[in-house]
């Protein structure tokens, strides 16, 4: 019997999720990828495989806070963009990560900005 790596087990769950949810233009999908450095998000219409809005920890531009923090800002960051793309309701896609700690704050921030999934 073989064992999963992290990656593949969190992949093997993506591929799950993304069974069940899926993006629309009126209401697409808000990506995560979490990496060890940062945190990126968009919104993806499926339908039409275009990416409709993006946010990620490299545009914030300021290195000061937790990475919780900056999860928080990318949040806020991607509903300005969505709300200048014209874009208010959204399905929330985790990628396989577990809904705690950076990817939580994520999706409050987005929700504070005024996102709604």
């Amino acid at each position: 019997m073989s064992t999963l790596t992290k990656r593949e087990a969190r992949l093997r769950r993506h591929r799950r999720v993304r069974g069940k949810v899926g993006g629309t233009a009126e209401r697409p999908r808000l990506v995560v990828f979490r990496s060890n450095r940062g945190i990126f998000a968009q919104l993806v219409d499926d339908e039409a495989g275009r990416t409709l809005a993006s946010a990620g920890w490299t545009a914030l531009g300021k290195a000061d806070g937790s990475k919780t923090e900056q999860a928080a800002e990318v949040g806020k960051a991607l509903a300005s963009a969505a709300r200048q793309a014209g874009i208010e309701r959204c399905v929330f896609d985790r990628g396989g990560y577990l809904f705690h700690g950076r990817v939580k704050a994520l999706a409050e921030g987005a929700r504070e900005g005024g996102l709604q999934f």
